[in-house]
């Protein structure tokens, strides 16, 4: 499967979680990811506890549930392998353009990761 057109195709829910370096769970709802040219992907992210949890423990999951179904899906298992503050670049990649949330000195990231691993969402 081509992962970036399945995103790209494909409307649904995004949920991803991580967990901190004691393991305490987060789960946050998140937009499809951006795919690059080197095979990895990336999310927008706010300056809360997913990217907090990230600095202390770098493997993430990736739910995502297709519209219309309680079925279809996938799941990416995921290692973070970098992020910037590339305010421009993130405008650039912004599906929705700016939020009323964007107030101004609001810190953004953009987190990198690889993919590790695919599963269906059901087996």
């Amino acid at each position: 499967m081509n992962l970036k057109d399945y995103f790209t195709t494909t409307t649904g829910t995004g949920i991803l979680s991580t967990s901190d370096a004691a393991g305490n769970v987060n789960a946050a709802m998140y937009s499809r990811p951006h795919f690059f040219e080197d095979g990895s992907i990336a999310f927008i992210m706010n300056d809360k506890l997913s990217h907090k949890n990230l600095q202390e423990n770098p493997k993430a999951a990736y739910l995502f549930i297709e519209s219309g179904s309680k079925r279809d899906g996938i799941r990416l298992y995921l290692e973070k392998i970098r992020e910037e503050e590339n305010l421009e670049l993130i405008a650039k990649l912004r599906r929705h353009g700016a939020s009323d949330n964007d107030a101004p000195g609001k810190k953004l990231f953009l987190v990198y990761f690889k993919i590790i691993r695919t599963r269906p969402l059901v087996d």
